[in-house]
């Protein structure tokens, strides 16, 4: 666990770079293999925004990253947040907790803030809006949202009191499971259904990025499904029976252009039409 935690301490750009290629590149080709839609669709031409978005996401983490390490330093010099407040850690937990309560903090509580919180959903809508979600949506965030994200893990790092190679850990993981659970992959609905109890599955996201209420405002957790669990926020629906994008903002050919994806936010917000029964 030392030899984890020291290479994440000092993992060099090319190596967080590589996670984000070679993720995409691994999901692109299994979801290609074993989708659970068959789109008709160009692939690259979805592609275009999404990849841009992640672009923009990773130049903003690049941007501010300085202010994390600052962060993550001086909680761990004055020993401050919850996981130092515990006596006698083992490394393992001590790492364990970390990530867990980062995905607390980083993921699951602003991803509920941005469906609460009305502006906050304007500009967390770009993700929403995607009507072919596969391993390329992981990042399609609004540069305003990444902001916004970024300022919910430093607060996460801030609070749970997490060394900087927890962070990257966190952050790496993240990275990951966002693409996985993104990819239009169809696994064993046996195996998804394990997989939920203790991690995301994709099929637990992709209920939430289906078009109608109450599904759309379900499953937040991004790592850890214990969360939504706990604050039962967990919904299961039939992935038969998903469609994606969200219905106030229907027309898919607006939701594919970037100029207009770029606009999204600073559009006026729309009531929900219709609450599906569950």
């Amino acid at each position: 666990m030392e030899a984890l935690l020291h290479y994440f301490e000092n993992i060099p750009p090319v190596h967080r770079a590589l996670i984000i290629v070679s993720g995409i590149t691994f999901f692109w080709v299994i979801e290609s293999a074993v989708p659970l839609f068959n789109f008709k669709y160009n692939k690259w031409k979805h592609a275009f925004p999404n990849i841009f978005f992640t672009g923009t996401t990773v130049l903003i983490n690049f941007l501010l990253a300085f202010l994390l390490l600052k962060t993550a330093d001086w909680v761990s010099m004055e020993e401050f947040g919850i996981i130092n407040w515990i006596p006698e850690l083992p490394l393992w937990l001590y790492i364990l907790l970390g990530v867990v309560f980062l995905d607390f903090f980083g993921a699951y509580i602003p991803h509920w803030l941005e469906h609460k919180v009305k502006p906050l959903w304007m500009v967390h809508l770009v993700h929403h809006t995607d009507h072919k979600v596969d391993t390329t949506s992981a990042n399609r965030h609004h540069p305003l949202e990444s902001v916004i994200r970024f300022t919910f893990t430093l607060f996460g790092v801030f609070v749970v009191g997490t060394p900087i190679g927890i962070v990257m850990l966190y952050q790496s993981m993240s990275l990951v499971f966002a693409q996985f659970i993104h990819a239009n992959i169809r696994l064993p609905k046996q195996v998804d259904k394990v997989l939920s109890y203790i991690v995301i599955s994709p099929d637990m996201h992709k209920v939430h990025h289906h078009n109608l209420l109450p599904y759309t405002d379900s499953n937040y957790g991004n790592i850890f499904s214990i969360w939504d669990r706990l604050f039962l926020t967990y919904k299961e629906l039939d992935r038969e029976k998903i469609i994606y994008g969200v219905d106030t903002f229907p027309n898919e050919q607006e939701n594919s252009n970037l100029l207009e994806l770029l606009k999204q936010p600073f559009q006026k917000y729309r009531k929900p039409t219709n609450f599906e029964e569950l």
